[in-house]
């Protein structure tokens, strides 16, 4: 190995640091060169038609009282519906189903009718699109997919608990009964996350819907008399491809405060469980410090970093896992932060503090949530509470023990 001016033989690690940081740098410049710092997304919100919705109901009455804020406290949302027959829930539902549909501490059910509203008024908009002459071919293309994509969100028993459609679209799913659950599990999803690739056909486990209904039925296996509920939720703006936007925390910062508010609005539950992939894992470890206590457990899967030093640095209540499986391409990109550059050290090193978990048979950077994989069988292990029968990484033998 080639020696640095002023450090001996015995300085190879400092020599392998100095040589990832100035790889960490290759690659920013490099990003840089091709998609520029206009790739970070300003932070001015556009008009949409949530937004839209949301003018139209401040400035609206109902039964002679003004609409509660929907940007406010969940407790306020539920004391205003609460009196409400279903008759009357469901006329506001009808007449604002984004922003019903969209309104943390809003009954479960209303908001699943709201948002098939919604969906089925945005469905309408794309299906025009595909006959529109002034759109290119494909404009039209593109149009149709979506198309198609919002009707099998309309399919029977689906339960949407958020749905925006604007600048890509984002929105969440139910599996289980979220009111009567004991234990919810939320899957937070990584880049390129969207309307459009919201669920897949062919691997259907690499997207946030495959991810959710997997880890439900993994935790009914693992614990048949639980009440559990799982949340694939991909309701933040998450980076387009990996560039710029997902070396950054901006957009994990923005998706952290909706975390919270999610947490914060969820029926009654005694435990809730965080299962984070790639630059979800980053949304997370940004939220971490403020979540409320009942969020349990924070398990992250091809993690980049937390924006954190070390478990300390999470400042969380929350027991912490990790895991990686041995040919995920994650392990390549650097940990560090560089000018705000990077999202720090790895959560699968012992010296973070994270208790590590196997991922045996998962393949790839997203094969975590695959059926038949340890990975899988572990996250839903965590996810109905019995944390002490995961299998850890060979790297972390006592993970379990010191549960």
């Amino acid at each position: 190995m080639t020696s640095f001016p002023g450090l001996g033989p015995s300085s190879g690690f400092l020599q392998s640091t100095a040589w990832r940081a100035s790889l960490a740098l290759v690659v920013v410049f490099v990003m840089l060169a091709m998609t520029g710092w206009t790739a970070i997304r300003g932070t001015k919100d556009d008009a949409n038609p949530l937004a839209t919705a949301k003018v139209a109901w401040k400035h609206a009455t109902f039964l002679g009282r003004p609409l509660p804020d929907p940007n406010g406290q969940p407790s306020a949302v539920r004391a205003f519906f609460a009196p409400l027959s279903r008759a009357e829930k469901q006329q506001l539902a009808t007449r604002y189903p984004l922003v019903v549909g969209n309104l943390g501490g809003a009954p479960a059910q209303l908001r699943y009718d709201a948002n098939r509203k919604a969906i089925d008024d945005a469905r309408r908009v794309e299906k025009r699109r595909m006959s529109d002459s002034r759109l290119t071919p494909v404009g039209r293309q593109t149009a149709g997919q979506l198309m198609h994509r919002l009707e099998s969100l309309m399919s029977p028993g689906r339960q949407i608990l958020a749905f925006d459609p604007a600048d890509g679209g984002r929105a969440a799913e139910v599996f289980g009964n979220l009111t009567k659950a004991d234990r919810v599990s939320v899957v937070v999803p990584g880049v390129d996350t969207n309307l459009s690739t919201f669920e897949r056909t062919a691997r259907a486990t690499t997207a946030p819907v495959g991810m959710g209904r997997a880890l439900y039925g993994a935790e009914r296996e693992a614990r048949p008399s639980a009440r559990t509920a799982v949340i694939a939720w991909a309701d933040f703006t998450s980076p387009s491809g990996v560039g710029v936007e997902a070396a950054t925390g901006q957009l994990a910062a923005a998706g952290a405060v909706r975390l919270r508010a999610l947490v914060n609005a969820l029926p009654s539950s005694d435990s809730v469980s965080l299962f984070c992939h790639s630059y979800g894992s980053v949304v997370c470890g940004v939220a971490a410090r403020t979540l409320p206590s009942n969020v349990k457990d924070i398990a992250v899967a091809g993690s980049p970093g937390m924006r954190a030093g070390s478990l300390k640095g999470l400042g969380t209540h929350a027991r912490v896992w990790a895991m990686r499986d041995s040919d995920d391409w994650i392990q390549d990109v650097p940990n560090l932060e560089v000018g705000g550059l990077g999202h720090g050290a790895d959560p699968v090193d012992p010296s973070f503090g994270a208790r590590i978990l196997s991922a045996d048979g998962a393949v790839g950077h997203a094969g975590y949530f695959e059926p038949g994989t340890r990975s899988l069988q572990n996250f839903a292990r965590v996810g109905v509470g019995d944390t002490g029968t995961v299998d850890c990484a060979s790297a972390d033998p006592q993970c379990a023990a010191t549960v």
